[in-house]
Order: structure tokens, then C-alpha cells, then sequence
């Protein structure tokens, strides 16, 4: 299967860990051209740029704050001018708003409508503003690749506050909209809703409740970033020749998992 992905730009946001690092070094092993975003940790983002290359592609390291709409123009800018346009974007960065994921045991209307703002408009809207900041290069090709990354508790719920879930069935929505708006120009976008996936920033999780989860998949195993990362090249690649505006629920949202979220 040709991914015609070899010499594509591709920019992962929030790739200095986890499933957008895992991204990252797929890309880089078709050959692209990976642009690696982070918030806080150069030196982990520059660890994975350097897997990119080791793979066999290239890597450029970029600071973006998806709560800072200036500093996500400045990144798409910086990789413009760098290798001169993006073909692909992987829309997985995501802003908790605090140290972690949300504490379950929240009461919802204990949350100040100051947290739901902030969160809805670091993950909804800085997401929304990264797809708006290289679309018009995209449709000057007349090509482009959207990949929105959600989570399994956008459908499933997660007992607590509520913002972070509804910023990310929000995504399915802009993609929805984003399939019309820019399909005429070649342009394909697709949301992918991974459920528990074993990061190595998981929170330690016992062994007995991930085994009752992996029990409740139909490969009888849990995803690790690795799988999230095959499926998210795809959808972000020549691969893909008509799928758009779709939600794509990654193995481990079978788990039903609420109490834990994705």
C-alpha cells in the first residue's frame, strides 16, 4: 500500500510523548517530513525528532500552546517557511487545564464556568485555529490530510467535571463541518477516538482492572500508542484516497471505561 507520504510535511502537535510521539515516528518512518509541536518539553520533543530521523525522516521541533492563538500562527508560519507548506495534520495536542486528568469524584456544577471556558477554548478552538492556520495552503495544492485526535470518554462520558469530554466530541463536530467545507479542494479530515491507551504517562493503572478492560475488547488487549499511530498514518496519507468526516473509534474504546477515561 503506497501511503505517498515520502517528502510530505506533516505537523503532530503535542508529539513529545505519548500517541503523538508514537505519530511522529510512524511518519517519520514512510519517510515524511515531521513536524514535532510541544508546550513544555523540548528536550522530550527533541528526543522523538531525533527517532523521526533515525527512521528515516526528517524532523523540525516547534513550540505551540494550543491556549495561545498567536503562538499556534507562529508555529504553522515556522514550518512553512522551514520546508515550504504542510500537507498533513495531526491535531493531537490536548490541554488538561491543570497537572493531569480530570478528578472523577468533580461535582459538575462545582466547576467555575472560568474552567469550562478555558478548556472548551484550548481544546476545541486552539484546535479548530490549528486547522485554519494551514488550510489555505492546503487548498492551494489542492491536497490535505486532517487527523483530529478525541478520546473514547467524548462518547462513553467520564464521571466528573465534563468540560474536557465535551471539548472532545466537540472535534467530531468541526470535522463534520470541515469535510464539506474543504473536500472540493482535496482536502480529507477525519477524527480518531482512542480509548485507554497504554502511554507511558498512563497513571498507574492495577493490573486486575486493566485486564477486565483488555477483557472487554474484541482482540482482548488494550492499544498501545504504537496502534493508534498505524491507524492515524493512514487516515493522514495518499492511503486514503475518499474517507472523510468520519469518527473512527481505535480498538480500545470497546472497553467501557468511564472511571478511567481515554
Amino acid at each position: 500500500m503506497d501511503t505517498d507520504l515520502n517528502g510530505r510535511v506533516v505537523m503532530v502537535t503535542g508529539a513529545s510523548s505519548g500517541i503523538g510521539a508514537a505519530t511522529a515516528r510512524a511518519y517519520g518512518r514512510e519517510g515524511a517530513r515531521v513536524a514535532i509541536t510541544y508546550r513544555s518539553g523540548r528536550d522530550r520533543a527533541e528526543k522523538v525528532a531525533a527517532d523521526v530521523e533515525a527512521a528515516g525522516g526528517q524532523a523540525h521541533v516547534v513550540p505551540l500552546d494550543l491556549d495561545d492563538p498567536p503562538s499556534i500562527d507562529r508555529a504553522v508560519a515556522d514550518v512553512i517557511e522551514h520546508w515550504g507548506g504542510i500537507d498533513v495534520l495531526v491535531a493531537n495536542a490536548v490541554q488538561w487545564g491543570g497537572d493531569g486528568p480530570p478528578d472523577p469524584s468533580t461535582r459538575f456544577e462545582d466547576v467555575p464556568v472560568a474552567a469550562w471556558e478555558s478548556m472548551t477554548r484550548a481544546n476545541l478552538v486552539g484546535t479548530a485555529a490549528s486547522v485554519r492556520a494551514v488550510l489555505p495552503g492546503m487548498r492551494a495544492k489542492e491536497w490535505g490530510r486532517i487527523v483530529l485526535i478525541s478520546s473514547g470518554v467524548a462518547e462513553e462520558g467520564l464521571p466528573g467535571p465534563g468540560p474536557y469530554g465535551t471539548a472532545k466530541a466537540g472535534l467530531y463536530g468541526l470535522a463534520r463541518g470541515l469535510a464539506w467545507n474543504a473536500g472540493r479542494d482535496g482536502i480529507l479530515v477525519n477524527v480518531v477516538a482512542p480509548g485507554l491507551t497504554l502511554t507511558e504517562s498512563r497513571p498507574g493503572i492495577p493490573q486486575a482492572v486493566l485486564d477486565t478492560l483488555a477483557a472487554a475488547t474484541p482482540s482482548r488487549r488494550l492499544s498501545d500508542p504504537d496502534d493508534v499511530a498505524r491507524l492515524i498514518v493512514f487516515l493522514g496519507s495518499g492511503a486514503n484516497g475518499n474517507l472523510t468526516g468520519e469518527l473512527v473509534r481505535e480498538g480500545s474504546s470497546a472497553a467501557r471505561a468511564p472511571h478511567i477515561g481515554g
